[in-house]
């Protein structure tokens, strides 16, 4: 009761996913603004228990499925497939699904888990599966973009962190009418303490900066 009458300041520990780190800007920006709060960053894509590990709030992506958090929704995202103008002139330009079995496929592997990401490929709006190639395999993103641009294949990376080389002409969006995929992404903290200033200062930042309901 007595932090809930108080400026905001004190310790906020906030986790993120590894693609977190894009909203570097946005929270070096809330550093700037609320100088008295000392943000502590933790990221990591494993599904941390923002209770029982003492965080203050999370951003996450996907389904939310624990009923003691409080949930804003934030701007989501999509994945598009690129590649580079090199690669393309060299090998063609997929027209359809099935022709990625025959080119190189720069694939994204979850560390948590282990498994590869599915590409969710769509033929007259519905599912396909198709036998994608493991050309190269890295699990963080900044690889797989780097690899795409250097014009060593295909890979299915988040628009987000592909919009500026898209802009520039370094990568090219092929296959755009035949993905299916849209993230969710949201903000979380433990029900009841949003009443905290420092809380309640991040979530309205984050919620202005990158929309929301």
């Amino acid at each position: 009761m007595t932090q809930a009458n108080i400026s905001p300041q004190g310790r906020l520990r906030i986790g993120l996913p590894q693609l977190g780190k894009y909203l570097l800007p946005q929270l070096v920006e809330f550093q700037q603004e609320f100088p008295s709060i000392e943000l502590e960053l933790s990221f990591s894509d494993r599904l941390v228990n923002v209770i029982d590990e003492g965080f203050d709030a999370v951003i996450r992506i996907g389904e939310i499925g624990d009923s003691r958090l409080t949930m804003r929704r934030l701007t989501g995202y999509r994945h598009r497939l690129v590649a580079a103008p090199a690669y393309l002139a060299q090998h063609g330009t997929p027209t359809r699904p099935a022709d990625l079995a025959s080119h190189a496929c720069l694939r994204y592997r979850y560390p948590t888990s282990g498994r590869l990401e599915p590409w969710p490929l769509l033929v007259k709006g519905r599912p396909v599966s198709v036998d994608l190639p493991q050309s190269a395999i890295a699990d963080v993103t900044q690889a797989l973009q780097a690899m795409a641009e250097a014009g060593l294949g295909i890979a299915f990376l988040p628009d987000f962190t592909v919009a500026d080389a898209i802009s520039t002409g370094q990568l090219i969006v092929v296959l755009e009418k035949h993905i299916d995929d849209h993230q969710d992404v949201s903000i979380l903290w433990p029900s009841g303490r949003q009443s905290l200033p420092k809380i309640k200062v991040f979530v309205d930042f984050m919620v202005s900066r990158l929309g929301g309901a």
